[in-house]
């Protein structure tokens, strides 16, 4: 008979995986809010280390599409998150002028 937890167990679809596994690589390429730097203090592997085992591990479609994700609309690099979110800020402090 299995002893059944006090805590309730959570649920997630997609958990994080190892981060000694090359999938985490791949997740955190994905995830928009992980950036390459985040990337290379947790795994050493720079963009193009990075870019080079998306190419290997991915199938053609998939790369294009992370490939056109990342280049458009994701914030992978520190800099451009932070000025995104200072331009942000602006435009949220401008909307909050008292009448």
């Amino acid at each position: 008979m299995k002893k059944k937890s006090i805590n309730p167990i959570t649920r997630v679809k997609k958990t994080e995986p190892s981060k000694n596994s090359g999938d985490w690589i791949i997740w955190a390429a994905w995830a928009d809010r992980i950036t390459f730097e985040e990337i290379y203090e947790k795994t050493g592997k720079s963009e193009k280390d990075v870019i080079l085992f998306m190419r290997k591990n991915l199938k053609p479609s998939s790369f294009r599409l992370w490939r056109k994700r990342v280049n458009q609309k994701s914030i992978k690099h520190l800099k451009v998150f932070k000025q995104t979110r200072k331009k942000l800020k602006l435009k949220i402090s401008r909307n909050d002028v008292d009448y």
